[in-house]
């Protein structure tokens, strides 16, 4: 990468974070439904025009708190070691983010977090942009799946065991969360949290361990 190249990429994360921080820091303060797309352009110092080439939507500019954990179970599957079976990644990675208190995880009782949470989990257009990205999350572990068990193209099993996987990954982040916002401390749920992960994939084995587990 040229310098001239490498300074270019250097804004575009600058603006792109800017604009993050400005519609983050104005939507827990006011409340989404609240904030124009135009405040928060003005809030980060760019046009309109230039913040809708870094976010699509005004619901991307929330979503983009998880935008790094897009394709995550695809990476573990991808990334798991010599001889370990899928599920048993997920399963151990799971255990990882709940123990780091990752807020994906939904067990992270920091205020900014759980405000976050709540924000997204109250707003109908939000959670239907959450599905949409549960559906591209679906896709890559299908792929990554298919490709642990050299499935052929036409076989469904792959993208029916991502389904469930995603959505049993998304059920309990939920759940975290519900019983923080009911005002136990992240440190207290964290037991029932390990314990209810353990459960899930219990259930998950019981179906998928043949071809996944």
């Amino acid at each position: 990468m040229s310098e001239q190249s490498g300074l270019r990429a250097r804004k575009k994360a600058r603006t792109h974070q800017a604009i993050s921080d400005a519609a983050i820091t104005l939507f827990l303060e006011r409340g989404y439904e609240r904030v124009s797309v135009a405040e928060v352009a003005a809030a980060a110092e760019v046009s309109k025009p230039t913040l809708f080439r870094y976010f699509p939507a005004k619901e991307d500019l929330v979503l983009d708190r998880i935008a790094d954990h897009q394709d995550e179970a695809a990476r573990v599957v991808r990334d798991r070691t010599p001889g370990q079976s899928p599920l048993t990644a997920l399963h151990r990675h799971l255990h990882e983010r709940l123990r780091a208190r990752d807020p994906v995880s939904g067990l992270n009782d920091h205020p900014q977090v759980m405000a976050f949470h709540a924000m997204l989990y109250a707003n109908p257009s939000l959670l239907a942009r959450l599905v949409r990205y549960g559906a591209r999350n679906e896709e890559a572990l299908a792929g990554a799946l298919s490709e642990a068990v050299s499935a052929e193209p036409s076989d469904p099993a792959p993208r029916l065991a991502a389904t469930q996987i995603v959505n049993v990954l998304q059920v309990l982040a939920r759940e975290n969360w519900r019983k923080l916002s009911a005002g136990r401390t992240a440190d207290e749920v964290h037991p029932e949290a390990v314990a209810d992960a353990d459960r899930a994939f219990g259930l998950l084995g019981g179906g998928l361990a043949e071809r996944f587990g």
